[in-house]
């Protein structure tokens, strides 16, 4: 591509705004960076529970399961201690980060505050069709309940969750509570199966008062799921801790 001739100055300069439009259009989509990449890799290993609490993490080995070089992975590993998934520890190395019970405290204080404002939203805003979609996903998680699917409860806790989320209509709640949901997909693994029924039972609570347009009662029911799953995860916590 050849450059504009000098002697062509004489010509009226473009409008700015056509100048960015130009640039705009002829910008290319750059991919991630490849520890980013690496980063989300090794936090759904994490969260799924394929790395476990407390296990220690080996820069080459990582790097030979995922196909790449350590230094992506030792890059991710300095992201992954900031936002809280592993711990660096000195002449150590790296493990995976066990919560401790004040953390997962906070989380689960944070995510009852949101989720509740959520489904107080989605009870004024839902439309039939929503409602139809929210029983597919709890027929999804009582399906994945008689197949003692841990995983498959957890992914279907979530997608519940989500969806609620989409039905409030609220950009910046749905921002924020993305951010703890992925850490606390991570905390329900152990705990899908233990809540079983019980958390199933309520959701089918949570989604009849929706589907009534009752935000208070949907208030109320998401306020006391959140926190008897907060009370199943430290009981189970107990008993892990008694049987060790």
């Amino acid at each position: 591509m050849s450059l504009p001739a000098q002697g062509s100055r004489s010509r009226a300069p473009a409008s700015r705004n056509s100048v960015l439009a130009d640039s705009a259009a002829r910008r290319v989509q750059r991919p991630a960076p490849l520890r980013q990449a690496v980063y989300e890799a090794i936090v759904e290993l994490i969260v799924h529970g394929t790395l476990k609490r407390g296990q220690h993490l080996v820069e080459n080995e990582l790097a030979e399961y995922l196909g790449v070089s350590r230094q992506p992975v030792r890059e991710a590993l300095q992201r992954l201690q900031t936002d809280g998934w592993i711990e660096l520890r000195p002449a150590q190395g790296a493990f995976v980060h066990v919560p401790s019970e004040e953390e997962v405290d906070q989380l689960l204080s944070v995510r009852t505050v949101l989720e509740a404002y959520s489904a107080r939203l989605a009870a004024e805003r839902a439309t039939p069709e929503d409602v139809n979609r929210l029983w597919e996903l709890q027929q999804d998680g009582l399906n994945a309940l008689t197949a003692n699917d841990p995983e498959g409860l957890v992914a279907a806790n979530a997608a519940l969750h989500a969806a609620i989320t989409a039905l409030a209509g609220n950009a910046v709640l749905a921002e924020h509570i993305a951010l703890v949901e992925r850490k606390w997909r991570w905390y329900y693994l152990p705990i899908a199966q233990p809540r079983g029924q019980g958390a199933w039972t309520e959701h089918a609570a949570l989604i009849k008062a929706i589907a009534a347009g009752d935000a208070d009662q949907a208030t109320d029911i998401m306020t006391r799921h959140t926190e008897l799953t907060r009370e199943s995860y430290h009981e189970q916590r107990v008993a892990k801790s008694d049987n060790e």
